[in-house]
């Protein structure tokens, strides 16, 4: 084990020495240089290995991606490339993408010892299909057909769409889970998996994997892991600079001279574009975002390339399309009727949209048509330094139309519960990615998220209800030509500009931070075989092809 410097790694060294092992460890490589993964989290509160639900331990960390494993892998950031097939050694799509029959992979154990069967895989998706809340992309899965060494899996609309959604779910054992009564809260304690690396200790500031010596897809460079959260930004990145953090996914504020500069032998930052975007989801259901005249001023009044330069510190390209496509991986996909309309701050022209909607100003202070003065609070968690920025400036933007918002930085555990139940007015966050304009659409405007305010909702948390939006990015999805999928695009983003669910502040490529020291094989502009972000299922891919540096 690498000791390491700082004092999260001195706690991390007592806290292994007193607690005991959390799951089955198998021995690993004598040699080697350990990994230290990173995340700006804060402590780490409760231990959660449930690889469905987002706050998971687990899932947060990245963690359960070592210790669980997908059926294949669809490269994000060159969503052309083949699939590679995975614990699915062939993956064969119905012409109409509602059905999918996948051959489970010969040779392959759990880390109890247990074989891997197609029985697994059929187990993991009758769950999703028992447990609507476990199936967070909504495959709407209508069948699970086991014939032998193969599964067929069968949906009620087109996954054209989704490949990447159904082939990245993560695989459980049928005879672990099989005996739990509730999978949706089950905290997966000891987690089984087929995956390169096992749990083997568990701490509120780290958690150790350690690398199977009987893995299936052969030896590891990297003996052990270690996950470890720090609690902002501004902290990793001194780790990362000095060696403590090995690598990240995460903002870093003057990249080049924080990180790269510190050794560019070694150092490297790499950004990979992808169809997302950093978004101000709004609470459609309450003021003042409500009204879509609001909404519509608001838009008009955030300065786009002010937020790439001074939160993201031009790290990242401007998104300018009004469709919140990125630029150049979006234009494809930008129907002809805005191709040439891009995001510009008009003060005059929110000014008279709010006008002509029954505002009026008070000593420059907007008041809505009932007379009361606009007001609004911006959240994102402490330690999410780009973030608070990004708000920081939406603010002042703000400010410009007469609207006094405020900032809120809570930690990130009470900001994540109250994302999803809607406890908020305006918060900065993600969209997916995928291969197709579709997930960042749907997780902004797709009714199929939509819950009552103080339900969780996985997405869509602005809670905008169109029947429209709906049916058209149904539309897109289960087209059987492109001329219906480009008719029924041309609806979504009619709808998006007109109605302005939420508000894209800036692209939002897939970001990793790695060192070469101990290791090379990372991917990057040279050889993009993946994103270099350790959240990711297929950073599998990443952790097998790592070998040690000469």
């Amino acid at each position: 084990m690498r000791v390491k410097s700082t004092l999260v790694a001195m706690g991390l060294v007592a806290a292994f020495a007193v607690t005991g092992c959390s799951a089955t460890s198998n021995s690993a490589p004598e040699s080697g240089a350990s990994l230290t993964i990173a995340k700006p989290d804060g402590a780490i509160a409760t231990e959660s290995n449930n690889p469905w639900i987002g706050e998971a331990s687990g899932v947060k960390l990245g963690y359960i991606n070592a210790i669980l494993e997908p059926l294949g892998i669809v490269n994000l950031i060159s969503p052309s490339d083949p699939v590679k097939p995975w614990l699915a050694s062939e993956i064969t799509w119905s012409a109409d993408y509602k059905a999918v029959t996948l051959v489970a992979r010969d040779g392959v154990t759990w880390n109890d010892g247990e074989d891997f069967t197609a029985d697994d895989i059929a187990f993991t998706f009758n769950l999703f299909k028992d447990n609507p809340e476990l199936d967070t992309a909504a495959l709407g899965i209508t069948d699970v057909a086991l014939d032998g060494s193969s599964v067929t899996i069968s949906f009620a609309g087109s996954m054209y769409s989704k490949q990447d959604k159904v082939l990245h779910k993560l695989i459980v054992p049928e005879h672990i889970w099989e005996g739990v009564d509730d999978p949706a809260t089950y905290e997966n304690p000891t987690p089984v998996g087929t995956g390169p690396y096992v749990l083997s200790q568990f701490d509120t500031q780290s958690v150790e994997l350690t690398a199977r010596d009987d893995y299936w897809g052969g030896d590891l460079a990297v003996p052990t892991l270690y996950y470890v959260s720090y609690n902002d930004n501004t902290a990793l990145t001194t780790a990362l600079a000095n060696g403590d953090a090995d690598w990240a996914q995460a903002f870093i504020p003057n990249v080049q001279s924080a990180y790269v500069d510190k050794d560019p032998e070694h150092n490297v930052y790499w950004a990979a574009a992808g169809l997302a975007v950093d978004t101000m989801f709004v609470n459609t259901e309450t003021k003042p975002f409500n009204d879509v005249a609001f909404r519509q001023a608001m838009n008009l009044v955030i300065d786009r390339d002010q937020y790439a330069e001074i939160a993201r510190e031009g790290s990242v390209p401007v998104v300018s399309s009004v469709t919140g496509l990125p630029t150049p991986v979006g234009d494809a996909f930008i129907s002809s009727e805005y191709k040439d309309e891009d995001y510009k701050v008009d003060l005059a022209g929110a000014k008279k949209v709010l006008t002509d909607a029954g505002y009026t100003w008070s000593s420059d202070v907007l008041t809505d048509p009932s007379g009361a003065p606009v007001t609004f609070t911006l959240s994102v968690p402490q330690g999410w330094n780009d973030y608070v920025t990004g708000i920081s400036l939406i603010a002042d933007a703000a400010k410009t139309l007469g609207v006094v918002a405020a900032v809120d930085t809570p930690d990130s555990d009470s900001w994540w519960e109250a994302k999803g139940t809607g406890d908020f007015q305006a918060i900065l966050h993600w969209t997916d990615t995928g291969a197709t304009p579709y997930d960042l659409y749907s997780d902004i405007m797709d009714g199929r998220w939509l819950k009552p305010l103080g339900e969780s909702a996985d997405f869509n948390f602005g809670r905008f209800d169109s029947p429209e939006a709906t049916a058209a990015l149904s539309e897109y999805t289960n087209a059987a030509d492109d001329a219906s999928r480009a008719a029924a695009l041309e609806t979504v983003q009619k709808i998006f500009v007109d109605e302005v669910p939420a508000m894209p502040v800036g692209t939002r490529p897939f970001i990793g931070a790695f060192n070469t020291r101990s290791y090379v094989g990372w991917p990057g502009e040279d050889n993009p075989y993946a994103p270099a972000d350790p959240t990711q299922p297929t950073s599998v891919l990443i952790l097998t092809e790592l070998e040690a540096a000469e």
